[in-house]
């Protein structure tokens, strides 16, 4: 009977434990790795919280806790008479809109006005401009 070599017989203690510091390496607190590197001075060090971040920050968070039913609203729900009075508010404003929105496309329609025609100025000839600079 052969007996297995060391190395394989060691294959559960070995996951385990890699487990065990793969699942510790997902808590945020606990961190050995860091928590050693930072002991030796490897690690990243930790810096003082300016004065500006503390105060304006609130001493307790005051986080909504897990697993504990909501508070009731502060104004109760509609009625079904409510929500149907709304809809009909909402659609006399839409067509109110839809008719300004159709009265302003009816008066942007109007054509453009005659151009002014000046009368004919006979008395003096028309100077064409010239670009070029005389010299003396």
């Amino acid at each position: 009977m052969r007996t297995k070599p060391f190395l394989i017989r060691r294959i559960p203690a070995f996951a385990a434990t890699a487990l065990a510091v793969g699942l510790a390496g997902c808590n945020g607190s606990f961190n050995p790795v860091r928590d050693v590197a930072t002991a030796v001075g490897a690690g990243p060090q930790t810096a003082a919280t300016p004065d500006f971040v503390a105060r304006s920050r609130p001493a307790d968070l005051e986080y909504m806790p897990i697993g504990t039913p909501a508070a009731e609203r502060p104004t109760p729900a509609r009625t079904a008479d409510q929500i149907k009075a709304a809809e009909a508010e909402l659609d006399a404003i839409r067509a109110q809109n839809e008719a300004a929105g159709a009265a302003a496309a009816e008066l942007g329609k109007t054509p453009p006005p005659e151009p002014v025609r000046l009368p004919a100025n006979t008395s003096q000839p028309v100077r064409q401009k010239t670009n070029s600079k005389r010299t003396p």
